[in-house]
C-alpha cells in the first residue's frame, strides 16, 4: 500500500465512491486488485472510526429511518450449506437529518427486531436533544425506539399501502403505490413533516453510488466486512466530501460537524492518521 502515492489512493477512492468494481478501477489504474480491496478495507476502517467519533452531541430536529436491501456472496436462496450464517440478504438501515441531510447513523444486519434494536440505540446515542422521527410501517422499529427514547422523542410511522404485485415483463418494476396512512406512536409529531421521502431519496443515492447495491447486478461483495466497509467510505465522501445541490454545502458542515468541505484526499490523510494510530497501538 505505501507504494501508492496519495494521488493514486484518492483516485481509487473517487472511482469507489462513484460506483465502480474492484476490477474496473484495476483495468483503469493499473493496481492490483489485492491492493485496491486492501486499501478498500483500511479506508473503510479509518472512515467508520472518525464518523463515529465526530457524529456525538448532534442537535438534529427531524430524522427519517429506513432499510434497503443487498446481498453478501450469495442470495439467501442461494446460500450453500457452508456458507449459512455467513451470506445472503442483507440490509442496511439508516438515518438521515430532514435538515442537513446528514447520514449519522447506519447499520448492517437482518430486518428483524435486534438488529432495528441495535441501529436505533446506535442513533440515539448520537443526538443531544428531542427529535420527531418517521420510519415506515415496519413493527420492529415500535419497540426499538420505545427502548432507546423512552417518552423522550416524537415518532410517527409512514404506512405505504401497494397494490397486488406485478407478475411477467412486469415482475422487476415496483407495485403500485395505492394509499399511506400517518400513524402516531409516540408523542406529539408534526404531521406535515411525517415523511420518509429524503431517507428514500438516499436509498437511491447509495444504489447509484455502490454497485453492491445495484438492482439485478452481478457486482456484489464476498465478505460482510467489505460490504460495510465499502459503506463507510461511501458515507464518508456523502457526509464530507460531497456538496449537496440544495444545501450548497456537505452536510457535515450544514450540521456544524465540520468547518470545512473535505476532498478525498483528506479520506487518505485520515487513512493513514488511523494507521499510524493502530501502529502505535
Amino acid at each position: 500500500m505505501n507504494k501508492l502515492s496519495t494521488t493514486q489512493r484518492a483516485q481509487i477512492l473517487g472511482m469507489m465512491v462513484e460506483g465502480m468494481s474492484i476490477r474496473s478501477i484495476s483495468r483503469l489504474t493499473g493496481a492490483s486488485k489485492n491492493t485496491i480491496a486492501k486499501l478498500l478495507v483500511d479506508a473503510g476502517k479509518a472512515c467508520a472510526d472518525y464518523q463515529d467519533g465526530a457524529f456525538r452531541n448532534l442537535s438534529c430536529r427531524r430524522l427519517q429511518v429506513d432499510e434497503i436491501w443487498s446481498f453478501v456472496y450469495a442470495k439467501a436462496k442461494n446460500v450453500p450449506e457452508e456458507k449459512l450464517g455467513e451470506a445472503g440478504d442483507v440490509w442496511t438501515w439508516t438515518a438521515i437529518d430532514a435538515d442537513t441531510k446528514l447520514v449519522p447513523s447506519f447499520y448492517l444486519g437482518g430486518r428483524d427486531g435486534e438488529c432495528a434494536k441495535a441501529f436505533i440505540s446506535d442513533l440515539a446515542s448520537r443526538l443531544a436533544n428531542r427529535v420527531q422521527l418517521t420510519s415506515d410501517g415496519l413493527k420492529a422499529y415500535v419497540e426499538a425506539v420505545e427502548g432507546a427514547f423512552g417518552n423522550d422523542i416524537d415518532f410517527a410511522q409512514l404506512v405505504k399501502i401497494y397494490g397486488a404485485d406485478f407478475s411477467g415483463e412486469k415482475r422487476y418494476s415496483p407495485a403500485e403505490y395505492v394509499a399511506s396512512r400517518k400513524e402516531v406512536i409516540r408523542g406529539n409529531p408534526d404531521g406535515k413533516h411525517v415523511s420518509t421521502s429524503y431517507v428514500e431519496r438516499q436509498n437511491l443515492n447509495i444504489r447509484m453510488g455502490n454497485r453492491r447495491f445495484t438492482r439485478l447486478t452481478n457486482a456484489f461483495s464476498k465478505k460482510i466486512e467489505n460490504h460495510y466497509y465499502a459503506l463507510a467510505i461511501y458515507f464518508m465522501h456523502y457526509n464530507f466530501v460531497r456538496i449537496h445541490q440544495t444545501l450548497r454545502v456537505s452536510p457535515a458542515i450544514a450540521a456544524g460537524v465540520s468547518e470545512t468541505l473535505f476532498s478525498i484526499e483528506d479520506i487518505v490523510r485520515i487513512t493513514d492518521e488511523w494507521e499510524a494510530n493502530k501502529m502505535v497501538g
